[in-house]
């Protein structure tokens, strides 16, 4: 039923104005004016899907990836975005290690996270 539907993660932020110009100015992703409203902002991604960042009192406690973006090249576009002061996580847990860039190979896929201000996990992932 829904497997033709676009999907737009919602991510909880405390600080609109830094959100804004994380997503904007450090991620590159435009802002979709007529989506977005006095406590709510809608990034345009890839393919026509939507990230959307929205206002809460708490920061976030996730503890897990949100959303992940899919890319052809993952160590040209995390060159890219640390370029732009995007700082990437290091794992090295039973089941997940990263390697000296940030980088986990999983069953020929790849792997990498960063967080955004307000703490939400995001991935980036290249098909094998």
């Amino acid at each position: 039923m829904l497997a033709a539907s676009p999907i737009a993660p919602m991510l909880p932020v405390v600080n609109l104005d830094r959100a804004r110009r994380f997503y904007e100015d450090m991620l590159g992703l435009p802002l979709v004016e007529d989506l977005s409203g006095p406590d709510t902002l809608v990034f345009e991604c890839g393919q026509r899907t939507l990230l959307g960042v929205y206002m809460r009192p708490t920061p976030t406690k996730a503890d897990h990836t949100e959303a992940a973006f899919q890319v052809n090249d993952i160590e040209n576009t995390m060159r890219m975005l640390s370029s732009r002061g995007v700082v990437f996580e290091h794992y090295d847990m039973p089941g997940l290690k990263t390697n000296r860039q940030g980088i986990a190979d999983m069953n020929g896929s790849r792997a990498a996270w960063f967080k955004d201000p307000e703490g939400n996990i995001l991935g980036l992932f290249q098909m094998g």
